[in-house]
């Protein structure tokens, strides 16, 4: 090993230990509660439908911590479950996005490993606050999209469990600075930029048509960078669900104000009122800055 060699290792070593001194963050881990909360969720609602099932959960890493066989399905459901929700974990996407893929002529990516890439319909990521702390997959339901809404199920109700963390939090003052090529590829895809509890900073990509939300907490700061859409807020949301803590999902907005929102424009849509892209003309580019509203005064521990 030359001295230049010598030299750059040095540099890079103390580099990577300042910037891990300087730059510490949260991770979550899905916990057995988490994995045992999804099941029963999951497992509730295949009986009401009358239909069979196997649930699996896995941690972020695509390692299983639980997963239950409902009466009546066959045994070959519990590997494919288990395939399903490690593919979710360790790509961080739903299956059924590999699967369409396949179906439209990928081909190639059915030659990756077994051990880690099921591309069927019904792994689902499980996301806490931006990151991926696990995911959860089905196999053995009446259909192949039954499999998929029993996973996003499971996957809801371990969301809205307690969650162990791995380290401290960064500290509120430290800055952040974020690459463009980070930012682009997160606009690729539509994903958090920026989690700090208070505020969410989001990179948001729509190529189609969204549900009604409403966040109970958040207030939306929304700036177009790209692309227009039929925006409506106010009015109420046409079959409303609570799909979180704090978040409602339905099939529209009724009575709502519409207008047509392009680059450029920004809109403040204030924490508990609905909000539905009805239209998207194409891919639309927008940053979302969520803020968290302020615990009321006398609500927290003493």
């Amino acid at each position: 090993m030359n001295f230049k060699t010598i030299l750059a290792s040095a540099v890079l070593i103390l580099g990577l230990s300042n910037w891990s001194s300087a730059q510490t963050v949260e991770k979550k881990s899905l916990t057995v509660s988490g994995a045992r909360t999804a099941i029963a969720a999951a497992t509730a609602e295949a009986k009401r439908r009358n239909t069979t099932g196997v649930i699996a959960v896995v941690d972020d890493g695509g390692n299983l911590i639980a997963v239950e066989r409902l009466d009546g399905t066959f045994p070959a459901g519990a590997n494919i479950s288990i395939g399903k929700a490690r593919t979710a974990a360790l790509f961080k996407r739903p299956t059924k996005v590999f699967e369409d893929a396949i179906k439209n002529g990928r081909t190639a990516m059915v030659a990756l490993p077994d051990a880690f890439f099921t591309p069927l319909q019904g792994g689902i990521p499980v996301e806490i606050k931006g990151q991926i702390v696990g995911a959860v997959g089905v196999s053995g339901a009446s259909t192949a999209q039954e499999d998929e809404e029993l996973a996003m199920i499971a996957a809801e109700a371990a969301a809205r469990e307690p969650v162990a963390s791995a380290s401290a939090p960064t500290s509120a003052g430290d800055v952040v600075f974020l690459k463009a090529d980070r930012v682009a590829e997160a606009f690729r895809k539509g994903d958090v930029l920026l989690d700090r509890g208070n505020y969410m900073v989001h990179a948001s990509h729509r190529e189609a048509n969204g549900m009604a939300e409403v966040h109970t907490d958040d207030t939306d700061i929304i700036y177009v960078l790209d692309g227009s859409a039929t925006f409506v807020t106010g009015g109420s949301v046409v079959e409303p669900k609570t799909v979180s803590a704090g978040e409602i999902r339905g099939s529209g907005v009724r009575n709502g104000d519409t207008r047509t929102i392009s680059r450029g424009d920004v809109i403040v849509v204030p924490n508990g009122v609905p909000h539905w892209f009805e239209k998207v003309a194409g891919p639309l580019n927008y940053y979302v800055v969520k803020v968290r509203r302020p615990q009321a005064e006398g609500s927290g521990n003493d």
